[in-house]
């Protein structure tokens, strides 16, 4: 995926469960992110990414919901971060995305595809997107990430910085 053109705005959606320890690890990379961004943390910022300054905003989320088509449809590139449990993917995985419709399984989980989906039918526009899909290792109750997915945290950062850096 190519990195951002001068001028595009992102934003960079982690959700998960922070109270089911590894799936949280989205909050844990946007938060980093801040962090090298020399913003606040998570818990300072205001949950409206509009509300944030420059062109790259951030967000945090318990799970993707239908509402945040309207807030996706003003970007032009959006990364969400999340945990993953497929033994047969890499530890750290980065998936482009294209919008498309996904049924689930269970009716509160929404797929990234399908936010995007949704963003094009509803606002005639879907913003590039990306995946970026940390190994997660602990899903038992509790609000630290396992030792083997904290670990994961700084490539993902790093990964997310490639993606957000305005070419050349």
């Amino acid at each position: 995926m190519r990195p951002r053109h001068k001028g595009e705005t992102a934003l960079v959606i982690g959700y998960g469960n922070t109270s089911r320890r590894d799936d949280g690890v989205g909050y844990h990379v946007v938060d980093a992110l801040n962090a090298r961004l020399g913003r606040p943390s998570l818990g300072e910022l205001s949950s409206d990414p509009a509300d944030q300054a420059g062109d790259i905003h951030t967000i945090w989320l318990h799970q993707l919901a239908p509402e945040l088509a309207e807030i996706v449809a003003s970007y032009d590139l959006v990364v969400f971060v999340d945990a993953h449990r497929d033994r047969c993917a890499p530890d750290l995985h980065i998936v482009p995305l294209t919008s498309s419709y996904h049924s689930s399984m269970i009716s509160h989980h929404l797929h990234p595809e399908t936010l995007l989906a949704l963003t094009r039918d509803l606002y005639g526009h879907s913003p590039r997107a990306v995946l970026v899909s940390v190994r997660g290792h602990d899903f038992d109750f509790g609000e630290s990430l396992s030792l083997r997915t904290q670990e994961l945290t700084d490539a993902a950062l790093e990964e997310i910085i490639r993606l957000l850096a305005p070419a050349p």
